[in-house]
């Protein structure tokens, strides 16, 4: 406990502290994600009135506006949303791109043929709120779409391709396929569960997981450059022994964003 009196010269002390810049190392930076200014356009999806409400109570796990402002989601960009699901990012990345924008939710018809019923995503495609995006039905190893996009997105997806159910799918095709689609200069953007480092593949079916070190370098062998990393979805606190459906760490999974750019020349 501080002394109730100093003397002059503590005083005097005390007050050169306060003015005067200290030496020694700099303080820690802080933990946990830094905080990041979310793009305008993609703040405005975010809060648009057509979006249902069970989606917006998933966006304070799923950080949607970090995630597409690291991406560079811009009003008037061609976007491919790559194995859609119920459509979550389809309907931020719609509105987001606007109307002179287009989004192609991407459904590989090995997964129509499982489920054998149509996608979700089609009743999104046929919402006018969301006129501008069109599904498209495809393999997964002729990712196509009708014109050149700035911008190849998957969420949650990376690992499914690797999957027996899914073929499983060549993917040095896949990426090779994406470059192609993509405009020079243009993004890919993969998010998914982070496997053990080291583990490869052996976790894509059973805990559906993957080894980010694979991701990267499938992805570079296609001819894309790395980028960078945003770590908005990581989670120290994931063990990553765990299935991402166990209850214990649903929605709280540790997960890794990787940008990837296809070089402008």
């Amino acid at each position: 406990m501080r002394k109730p009196l100093l003397s002059l010269v503590a005083v005097l002390g005390l007050a050169a502290c306060a003015t005067e810049p200290t030496m020694g190392p700099p303080p820690p930076p802080p933990s946990g994600p830094v905080a990041v200014s979310i793009a305008p356009n993609i703040a405005a999806a975010l809060s648009d009135p057509s979006r249902p409400a069970a989606d917006m109570i998933r966006d304070k796990d799923r950080h949607p506006g970090e995630v597409l402002t690291f991406a560079g989601v811009r009003q008037g960009a061609k976007v491919a949303d790559l194995i859609p699901g119920g459509g979550y990012f389809t309907r931020i990345l719609s509105k987001a791109v606007g109307p002179r924008g287009h989004v192609y939710a991407y459904v590989p018809d090995e997964l129509t043929k499982l489920a054998k019923r149509e996608p979700a995503v089609n009743a999104i495609a046929r919402d006018p709120a969301y006129s501008n995006v069109t599904v498209v039905l495809n393999t997964l190893p002729n990712f196509s779409t009708p014109e050149k996009l700035d911008l190849v997105f998957t969420a949650q997806n990376y690992h499914d391709m690797h999957d027996k159910f899914m073929g499983p799918a060549d993917l040095s095709v896949v990426n090779r396929q994406i470059f192609k689609a993509l405009k020079p200069g243009g993004v890919y953007l993969v998010i998914d569960h982070s496997a053990e480092a080291g583990s490869g593949l052996r976790d894509t079916e059973t805990l559906h997981r993957i080894d980010s070190a694979v991701v990267k370098s499938e992805v570079t062998a296609a001819g894309f450059v790395f980028e960078g990393e945003s770590k908005v979805l990581r989670d120290a606190a994931d063990s990553r022994k765990v299935g991402v459906f166990d209850p214990s760490i649903r929605g709280k999974t540790d997960q890794f964003v990787f940008k990837f750019r296809k070089p402008s020349r």
